[in-house]
Protein backbone atom coordinates (compact mmCIF):
# COMPACT_ATOMS: atom_id res chain seq x y z
CA UNK A 1 0.00 0.00 0.00
CA UNK A 2 1.23 3.23 -0.81
CA UNK A 3 2.04 6.12 1.90
CA UNK A 4 0.24 8.89 2.07
CA UNK A 5 0.61 11.59 4.95
CA UNK A 6 -3.17 12.58 4.38
CA UNK A 7 -3.72 14.35 7.34
CA UNK A 8 -0.89 17.15 6.71
CA UNK A 9 -2.80 17.40 3.00
CA UNK A 10 -5.94 17.94 4.93
CA UNK A 11 -4.50 20.67 7.07
CA UNK A 12 -3.07 22.40 4.40
CA UNK A 13 0.59 21.17 3.38
CA UNK A 14 1.92 24.70 1.58
CA UNK A 15 1.00 26.48 4.62
CA UNK A 16 2.90 24.30 6.72
CA UNK A 17 5.93 24.71 4.57
CA UNK A 18 5.81 28.40 4.46
CA UNK A 19 6.23 27.92 8.21
CA UNK A 20 8.85 26.08 8.15
CA UNK A 21 10.82 28.54 5.81
CA UNK A 22 9.98 31.24 7.51
CA UNK A 23 11.37 29.89 10.58
CA UNK A 24 14.62 28.60 8.85
CA UNK A 25 14.75 32.62 7.04
CA UNK A 26 15.16 33.40 10.69
CA UNK A 27 17.65 30.79 12.08
CA UNK A 28 20.96 32.14 10.78
CA UNK A 29 20.89 35.03 13.02
CA UNK A 30 18.22 34.56 15.54
CA UNK A 31 19.27 30.81 16.34
CA UNK A 32 23.34 31.35 16.21
CA UNK A 33 23.02 29.13 12.71
CA UNK A 34 25.39 30.42 10.51
CA UNK A 35 25.15 27.24 8.02
CA UNK A 36 21.40 28.80 7.03
CA UNK A 37 21.32 31.85 4.81
CA UNK A 38 18.63 34.28 4.81
CA UNK A 39 15.48 33.21 2.57
CA UNK A 40 13.70 36.04 0.34
CA UNK A 41 10.28 35.67 -0.57
CA UNK A 42 11.35 33.67 -3.99
CA UNK A 43 13.44 31.49 -1.91
CA UNK A 44 10.81 30.52 0.15
CA UNK A 45 8.47 29.69 -2.84
CA UNK A 46 11.59 28.16 -4.46
CA UNK A 47 11.68 25.50 -1.62
CA UNK A 48 7.82 25.31 -1.08
CA UNK A 49 7.82 23.99 -4.76
CA UNK A 50 10.77 21.77 -4.11
CA UNK A 51 8.93 19.76 -0.84
CA UNK A 52 5.37 20.09 -3.08
CA UNK A 53 7.02 17.86 -6.14
CA UNK A 54 9.61 15.68 -4.37
CA UNK A 55 7.28 14.80 -1.16
CA UNK A 56 3.46 15.42 -1.67
CA UNK A 57 3.91 14.26 -4.92
CA UNK A 58 6.91 12.01 -4.51
CA UNK A 59 7.75 10.18 -1.78
CA UNK A 60 4.68 10.46 -0.26
CA UNK A 61 2.69 8.48 -2.81
CA UNK A 62 5.77 5.39 -2.10
CA UNK A 63 6.07 2.90 0.09
CA UNK A 64 7.41 4.47 3.32
CA UNK A 65 10.60 1.83 3.61
CA UNK A 66 11.27 1.58 -0.09
CA UNK A 67 13.99 2.75 -2.29
CA UNK A 68 11.40 4.58 -4.15
CA UNK A 69 11.58 7.14 -1.00
CA UNK A 70 14.65 7.87 -0.48
CA UNK A 71 15.44 8.51 -4.20
CA UNK A 72 12.88 11.35 -4.30
CA UNK A 73 13.61 12.85 -1.26
CA UNK A 74 17.78 12.91 -2.50
CA UNK A 75 16.04 14.77 -5.85
CA UNK A 76 14.80 17.29 -3.72
CA UNK A 77 18.06 17.46 -1.73
CA UNK A 78 19.89 17.77 -4.94
CA UNK A 79 18.57 20.96 -5.88
CA UNK A 80 18.32 22.43 -2.32
CA UNK A 81 20.51 20.85 0.08
CA UNK A 82 19.57 23.47 2.97
CA UNK A 83 15.73 22.00 3.12
CA UNK A 84 15.83 20.58 7.07
CA UNK A 85 12.52 18.82 6.26
CA UNK A 86 13.91 16.70 3.34
CA UNK A 87 16.51 15.57 5.69
CA UNK A 88 14.20 14.62 8.17
CA UNK A 89 12.19 12.74 6.27
CA UNK A 90 14.93 11.01 4.77
CA UNK A 91 16.19 9.65 8.65
CA UNK A 92 12.48 9.32 9.84
CA UNK A 93 11.83 5.56 7.65
CA UNK A 94 15.47 4.58 8.93
CA UNK A 95 15.34 5.06 12.71
CA UNK A 96 11.99 2.88 12.38
CA UNK A 97 13.98 0.20 11.00
CA UNK A 98 16.67 0.06 13.33
CA UNK A 99 18.83 1.86 10.95
CA UNK A 100 20.15 4.43 13.13
CA UNK A 101 23.98 5.36 12.01
CA UNK A 102 22.54 5.86 8.97
CA UNK A 103 19.64 8.06 9.88
CA UNK A 104 21.74 9.94 12.63
CA UNK A 105 24.17 11.09 9.50
CA UNK A 106 20.65 12.81 8.13
CA UNK A 107 19.18 13.69 11.07
CA UNK A 108 22.12 15.72 12.04
CA UNK A 109 21.85 17.30 8.66
CA UNK A 110 18.53 18.68 9.11
CA UNK A 111 19.35 19.79 12.93
CA UNK A 112 22.49 21.85 11.12
CA UNK A 113 19.85 23.86 9.13
CA UNK A 114 16.88 24.07 11.77
CA UNK A 115 18.54 23.01 14.89
CA UNK A 116 15.15 25.04 16.85
CA UNK A 117 12.65 22.63 15.00
CA UNK A 118 14.47 19.47 15.15
CA UNK A 119 17.31 19.58 17.52
CA UNK A 120 14.69 17.89 19.93
CA UNK A 121 13.89 15.61 17.80
CA UNK A 122 17.44 14.33 17.15
CA UNK A 123 17.86 13.76 20.91
CA UNK A 124 14.17 11.87 21.22
CA UNK A 125 15.36 9.62 18.64
CA UNK A 126 18.88 8.96 20.44
CA UNK A 127 16.76 8.35 23.98
CA UNK A 128 14.21 6.22 22.55
CA UNK A 129 15.84 4.45 19.06
CA UNK A 130 19.00 4.65 19.21
CA UNK A 131 19.64 4.40 23.22
CA UNK A 132 22.45 6.76 23.25
CA UNK A 133 21.60 8.02 26.44
CA UNK A 134 24.51 10.56 27.40
CA UNK A 135 24.38 12.11 24.13
CA UNK A 136 20.85 12.59 24.61
CA UNK A 137 21.09 14.21 27.94
CA UNK A 138 23.80 16.38 26.12
CA UNK A 139 21.70 16.79 22.92
CA UNK A 140 18.71 17.79 25.15
CA UNK A 141 21.00 20.17 27.81
CA UNK A 142 22.09 22.04 24.95
CA UNK A 143 18.70 22.55 23.24
CA UNK A 144 17.31 23.39 26.80
CA UNK A 145 20.25 26.57 27.13
CA UNK A 146 19.76 27.89 24.01
CA UNK A 147 15.29 27.15 23.48
CA UNK A 148 14.26 26.35 26.91
CA UNK A 149 12.47 23.38 27.70
CA UNK A 150 10.29 22.56 25.08
CA UNK A 151 8.25 19.60 24.14
CA UNK A 152 8.63 16.74 21.27
CA UNK A 153 6.77 13.66 20.73
CA UNK A 154 3.95 14.56 23.87
CA UNK A 155 6.72 15.04 26.66
CA UNK A 156 9.11 17.32 27.84
CA UNK A 157 12.35 17.59 27.42
CA UNK A 158 12.94 16.89 31.04
CA UNK A 159 10.95 13.57 30.57
CA UNK A 160 13.81 12.36 28.31
CA UNK A 161 16.39 13.32 30.58
CA UNK A 162 14.62 11.89 33.32
CA UNK A 163 14.12 8.60 31.58
CA UNK A 164 17.89 8.69 29.72
CA UNK A 165 19.37 8.96 33.54
CA UNK A 166 16.97 5.86 34.60
CA UNK A 167 18.76 4.28 31.70
CA UNK A 168 21.82 5.17 33.32
CA UNK A 169 20.91 3.96 36.76
CA UNK A 170 21.57 7.62 37.97
CA UNK A 171 18.40 7.14 39.61
CA UNK A 172 18.54 10.08 42.40
CA UNK A 173 19.08 12.12 39.44
CA UNK A 174 16.39 10.90 37.34
CA UNK A 175 13.78 11.52 40.07
CA UNK A 176 15.18 14.69 40.64
CA UNK A 177 14.80 16.00 37.09
CA UNK A 178 11.33 14.48 37.08
CA UNK A 179 10.31 15.79 40.11
CA UNK A 180 11.11 19.19 38.70
CA UNK A 181 9.44 18.70 35.46
CA UNK A 182 6.40 17.32 37.71
CA UNK A 183 5.87 20.69 39.60
CA UNK A 184 6.66 23.45 36.51
CA UNK A 185 3.54 21.11 34.90
CA UNK A 186 1.68 21.67 37.83
CA UNK A 187 2.42 25.06 38.24
CA UNK A 188 2.00 26.06 34.75
CA UNK A 189 -0.49 23.56 33.40
CA UNK A 190 -2.26 22.29 36.43
CA UNK A 191 -3.09 18.72 37.67
CA UNK A 192 -5.50 18.33 34.17
CA UNK A 193 -1.70 18.51 32.22
CA UNK A 194 -0.30 15.38 33.68
CA UNK A 195 0.41 12.42 31.82
CA UNK A 196 0.35 8.70 32.77
CA UNK A 197 3.82 7.53 31.63
CA UNK A 198 5.49 10.85 33.37
CA UNK A 199 4.17 9.91 36.65
CA UNK A 200 5.24 6.14 36.38
CA UNK A 201 8.43 6.80 35.26
CA UNK A 202 8.76 8.89 38.10
CA UNK A 203 7.62 6.54 40.08
CA UNK A 204 9.96 4.27 38.99
CA UNK A 205 13.18 6.64 39.85
CA UNK A 206 11.41 6.16 43.72
CA UNK A 207 11.21 2.92 43.19
CA UNK A 208 14.42 1.72 42.12
CA UNK A 209 15.76 3.95 45.45
CA UNK A 210 13.37 1.68 47.38
CA UNK A 211 11.10 4.53 48.37
CA UNK A 212 8.22 2.06 47.84
CA UNK A 213 5.56 4.45 49.59
CA UNK A 214 6.10 7.28 48.01
CA UNK A 215 6.37 5.25 44.46
CA UNK A 216 3.19 4.24 44.82
CA UNK A 217 2.03 7.53 45.58
CA UNK A 218 2.88 8.55 42.01
CA UNK A 219 1.55 4.67 40.56
CA UNK A 220 -1.72 5.83 42.01
CA UNK A 221 -2.08 9.17 40.35
CA UNK A 222 -0.77 7.09 36.88
CA UNK A 223 -4.24 4.96 37.59
CA UNK A 224 -6.33 7.33 38.17
CA UNK A 225 -5.78 8.74 34.87
CA UNK A 226 -4.65 5.17 33.00
CA UNK A 227 -7.34 2.78 34.75
CA UNK A 228 -5.80 -0.23 32.99
CA UNK A 229 -2.15 -0.02 33.09
CA UNK A 230 -0.62 -2.73 33.46
CA UNK A 231 3.05 -1.87 33.78
CA UNK A 232 2.32 0.27 36.89
CA UNK A 233 0.25 -2.49 38.23
CA UNK A 234 2.89 -4.50 38.06
CA UNK A 235 5.39 -2.00 39.41
CA UNK A 236 2.84 -1.38 42.17
CA UNK A 237 2.27 -5.22 43.20
CA UNK A 238 6.23 -4.76 43.28
CA UNK A 239 6.14 -2.41 45.84
CA UNK A 240 3.12 -3.66 48.20
CA UNK A 241 5.42 -6.93 48.57
CA UNK A 242 7.94 -5.19 49.58
CA UNK A 243 6.04 -3.35 52.13
CA UNK A 244 4.61 -7.18 53.18
CA UNK A 245 1.49 -6.48 51.65
CA UNK A 246 1.45 -9.64 50.39
CA UNK A 247 -2.23 -10.45 49.48
CA UNK A 248 -2.93 -7.04 47.75
CA UNK A 249 0.26 -7.25 45.99
CA UNK A 250 -0.38 -10.63 44.56
CA UNK A 251 -4.05 -9.52 43.65
CA UNK A 252 -2.50 -6.73 41.89
CA UNK A 253 0.36 -8.65 40.23
CA UNK A 254 -2.29 -10.94 38.42
CA UNK A 255 -4.70 -8.04 37.42
CA UNK A 256 -1.51 -6.34 35.67
CA UNK A 257 -0.61 -9.30 34.14
CA UNK A 258 -4.23 -9.79 32.52
CA UNK A 259 -4.49 -6.04 31.58
CA UNK A 260 -0.86 -6.48 30.23
CA UNK A 261 -2.11 -9.90 27.71
CA UNK A 262 -5.05 -7.38 26.70
CA UNK A 263 -2.46 -4.74 25.23
CA UNK A 264 -3.14 -2.39 28.16
CA UNK A 265 0.84 -1.22 28.18
CA UNK A 266 2.28 1.69 27.04
CA UNK A 267 1.17 3.57 24.31
CA UNK A 268 3.33 5.78 22.79
CA UNK A 269 3.03 6.21 19.28
CA UNK A 270 6.61 4.69 18.61
CA UNK A 271 5.93 1.69 20.94
CA UNK A 272 5.60 0.17 17.56
CA UNK A 273 8.99 0.04 16.80
CA UNK A 274 10.63 0.29 20.13
CA UNK A 275 10.41 -1.39 23.43
CA UNK A 276 10.23 1.71 25.89
CA UNK A 277 12.12 1.74 29.03
CA UNK A 278 10.52 -0.82 31.97
CA UNK A 279 8.06 -1.97 29.34
CA UNK A 280 7.00 -5.70 29.83
CA UNK A 281 7.05 -8.42 27.70
CA UNK A 282 3.64 -10.60 27.53
CA UNK A 283 3.98 -13.17 24.47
Amino acid sequence: MKYQNNCLLAFGFLAMLLFLACKQQNSDTAKGNPSAAKLNQADIERQEQIMQEHLVNGAWKEELYSREWQEHIDRGLAKDSTIAYLWQQKAMPLFKQAKYELGMRYIDKAVKYDPERWQDYRAFIKCIFAKTYTEAIEDFQDYKSKYGNGFVMDHSCNFYIGLSYLQLNEFAKAEQVFEEDHQAQLKEYGADWLHHLDLFYYGISRYEQKNYQGAIALFDQALAIYPDFSEVQIYKAKCLAKLGRTAEAEALKALGEINGRKGNTINEDSVIYERYPYQLRWN
